[in-house]
Formats: structure tokens, C-alpha cells, sequence
């Protein structure tokens, strides 16, 4: 077989049957979802996980896939779908487990937030406490050097309504930051 340099040279082969080809196009984006996801979900080892599920519903919509070259902008959008879909199901856990627990247990969630004094621990948890629609137009911005048009065509949303969020995000998690950088007199 000749050489596969292009997504869609490599979506056809796999197409074909070639799970080599899979495996190179798995290698080639594993890196840039998951370091993307680490900073969507606050943990490696969950990122990893979600990128693994992320190329597992990938490969089951493989046969119906036409390369229009945007398969990383697909990747990275069945990615936020599905960190949006976990992010869903915790909250409505999150309403349900006080009726369970009937009052007797504090929140570890909140404890663990006062206990953090770490400057990047605290960056990691604004990062966290945004919304998604508002942290992952950021990540993608500012950690994997995505355009304002990329973000926009991964977001379905315009440019400007990228810049927006970006800047909102901003200045959210600089709100988030603000006592840590205070100066005590």
C-alpha cells in the first residue's frame, strides 16, 4: 500500500479495512484530543478515557464518515459532546444524592476546593468551574493554538461569538484568581 498522507487517503484505507490505518490516524490525534480533554475534565487519566470513547464512536460512524477535511474538528466536537453528556449526568447526581444522603453528609467536593493552595491547582479548578461552552473555546485558543475560524467551525458558532467567550472566560477565571494574586500589605 502507498503512502497515506492525507486524512482522507487514510479515512479511505480504513474504510477499506485497513485498521493500520485506523491505528496511524488514532497515534497521529491521540496527543492534541487528550492534552485538549485534560484541561475540559481536570484529569489525564480521565481524558485518556474519553479520548479512547471518542475514537471508539469515531470508528462506528467510520463507514458513513466523508472527509470534507474536518476530521479533527470532528474528533474534537464528538470529544466536548461527550465531556458535555458526563458533565449533565453528574449534575442531575449532584440534585438527587442530598434527598439520598438526607442531610448527613457535607459536600467533599467543597472541601477539597478550601484545601487547595497550589497556583496551578487553583488555575485547574477555574478551569474546571467554567461552563463548557466557555472552556473550550479557551483551551482551544489558548493551550492548542486553534484559530478564532477553527473554533468556530468546531463550535458551529461565529467568530465573534468565540472572541466572546473567550473573553468572558478570561475574565472568569481572573475573577477565580484575583485573591490569590492579592498582596497582603
Amino acid at each position: 500500500m502507498g503512502q497515506l498522507t492525507t486524512d482522507r487517503d487514510i479515512v479511505q484505507a480504513a474504510q477499506g479495512g485497513d485498521l493500520d490505518a485506523f491505528t496511524r490516524l488514532v497515534e497521529r490525534e491521540k496527543d492534541p484530543l487528550v492534552n485538549y480533554l485534560t484541561y475540559l475534565t481536570g484529569s489525564f487519566d480521565r481524558a485518556e478515557d474519553v479520548a479512547q470513547e471518542t475514537f471508539l464512536r469515531f470508528f462506528q460512524m467510520l463507514e458513513r464518515y466523508e472527509e470534507q477535511g474536518r476530521l479533527r474538528s470532528l474528533l474534537f466536537r464528538i470529544a466536548t459532546n461527550l465531556v458535555r453528556k458526563e458533565e449533565r449526568r453528574r449534575r442531575r447526581w449532584a440534585r438527587i444524592v442530598p434527598f439520598l444522603l438526607n442531610g448527613h453528609s457535607e459536600d467533599p467536593v467543597a472541601q477539597r476546593q478550601v484545601l487547595q493552595n497550589e497556583l496551578l491547582e487553583r488555575l485547574a479548578q477555574a478551569l474546571r468551574q467554567l461552563p463548557l461552552h466557555y472552556r473550550a473555546p479557551l483551551v482551544l485558543f489558548e493551550v492548542e493554538g486553534w484559530s478564532y475560524s477553527e473554533i468556530a467551525s468546531h463550535m458551529e458558532c461565529s467568530q465573534g461569538t468565540v472572541k466572546s467567550r473567550i473573553h468572558r472566560a478570561r475574565e472568569k477565571v481572573h475573577n477565580r484568581l484575583e485573591p490569590y494574586f492579592e498582596r497582603k500589605g
